[in-house]
């Protein structure tokens, strides 16, 4: 029979809301070369921890009494952060440490702007592999990572033991199971296809066989998005909605959020969604405890799984405040595996070391598990292209991504995408 949903629409909190979004004090010593290091200036993204007040005023403790060294944090919104961080880099009014997300950083390390932390002995090998590259940058280290996100597949357990589904193993069985679900419970959207959220695209590129760009030999850098093997995985997911009907026609517009909020709701059965989404989809619909369920976004063949984007954010140190070096121990201190995991436990993300992965994965929710298996076997990064941040700020992926939806061949939308990322990276 049909499901009702579970309650009535309640939008998610805004501090929730900002959990899928990827990831400032004016004094101290940033930018003017003074060299105050009685104090530093820490720059951290709002909406990662809903109040993350606590856990810096407990980190920041320790730190200056071990150190002597007070610390000043403000929290700086990530809409129009990449904008807020360039003017301080050209007034010379930059903090000493600050969050970037991982897309962020091969740009403002390209320009000179954020210290180089190899010097300091920084073992790469500790850090999940996905964000470190990002930081890793020509024998160089601009970023440390400090917590890490993935994508993969929520469903409602409910729904699957009521109809007796098995979890997808590959891309067909993943189409088959949700146009069960479509059948079997037509008020629900069985299984979302946004047009406003690129990292829902790049899984099914990935796992067609492509690359979103490779740089060649020659420093050229090459889109793969009009490949047949990536084609064949973008024509996978929008089929879903365009000739399956597993979507619903508003999903044109939907970003993570939406995706989110229809899944809060009772509205949605099997959605991509982000590891620190199902905390938040249950703290915002009690009655939901219990009836999440996860697994590895499935392969094209059984037995292997669709790479998914490794999101999250390093924590950097700017060039030039005269503080790099007291900076450098904030950001150890940060990093360290007792208040990585402090931090992972109250924000529901993945830490940033790789050994600690597992032992949160083991203290939280089990709906995690599968998240830690994609982080750990199927997870990729961005292109590492300085102009990388401008290719997202244009919105490529996701113009491709609505054309399609909206009409336009996978062709001709592939094509143009693929010509936007090109021109873009090169400099055109």
């Amino acid at each position: 029979m049909a499901r009702r949903r579970t309650r009535k629409h309640v939008p998610l909190p805004a501090a929730a809301l900002a959990l899928t979004l990827a990831a400032t004090a004016c004094a101290g010593g940033g930018g003017d070369g003074g060299g105050d290091t009685d104090s530093l200036t820490v720059w951290i993204m709002e909406g990662t921890n809903p109040d993350a007040t606590g856990f810096f005023d407990e980190v920041n403790a320790a730190f200056t009494e071990e150190t002597g060294i007070e610390v000043v944090v403000e929290f700086v919104p990530w809409d129009g952060a990449q904008d807020k961080i360039s003017t301080a880099i050209a007034g010379g009014t930059m903090p000493d440490v600050i969050e970037l997300g991982n897309t962020f950083v091969p740009g403002f390390a390209d320009s000179g702007a954020l210290h180089d932390l190899s010097a300091y002995g920084v073992d790469t090998s500790l850090y999940v592999p996905g964000l470190m590259e990002m930081g890793a940058l020509d024998e160089g280290v601009y970023g440390i990572p400090w917590y890490a996100s993935i994508r993969s597949m929520v469903y409602r357990t409910d729904v699957f033991e009521e109809h007796d589904l098995e979890v997808p193993q590959s891309w067909d069985e993943l189409r088959e199971t949700a146009l069960e679900i479509k059948e079997a419970e037509p008020d629900m959207v069985a299984l979302p296809v946004p047009g406003d959220a690129q990292y829902s695209v790049m899984p099914w590129i990935w796992g067609g066989g492509a690359e979103i760009a490779v740089q060649e030999d020659d420093g050229t850098w090459v889109s793969g998005v009009d490949s047949p093997e990536a084609r064949e995985g973008i024509a996978f997911f929008t089929g879903l909605a365009l000739e399956d009907g597993t979507s619903t026609t508003g999903a044109v517009n939907w970003n993570e959020i939406n995706i989110m909020e229809s899944f809060s709701e009772g509205d949605a059965a099997i959605a991509l969604l982000g590891s620190a989404n199902p905390k938040a989809i249950v703290e915002n619909n009690p009655e939901l405890e219990g009836l999440l369920g996860s697994f590895p976004i499935p392969g094209r063949e059984a037995g292997t799984y669709t790479p998914s984007f490794a999101g999250g954010s390093l924590l950097s140190v700017f060039e030039g405040t005269g503080n790099e070096e007291a900076a450098w121990s904030y950001v150890e201190h940060l990093t360290g595996e007792d208040n990585m995991m402090l931090w992972a436990e109250q924000t529901g993300f993945f830490p940033g070391l790789t050994g600690s992965v597992d032992a949160f994965t083991a203290s939280a929710d089990p709906v995690l598990e599968a998240y830690a298996v994609q982080l750990g076997e199927a997870s990729k990064g961005v292109p590492t292209a300085p102009a990388w941040s401008q290719v997202e700020a244009e919105k490529v992926l996701v113009g491709m991504q609505q054309s399609i939806l909206n009409g336009t061949s996978v062709e001709d939308a592939t094509a143009q995408a693929a010509d936007d990322i090109e021109r873009i990276l090169n400099g055109g």
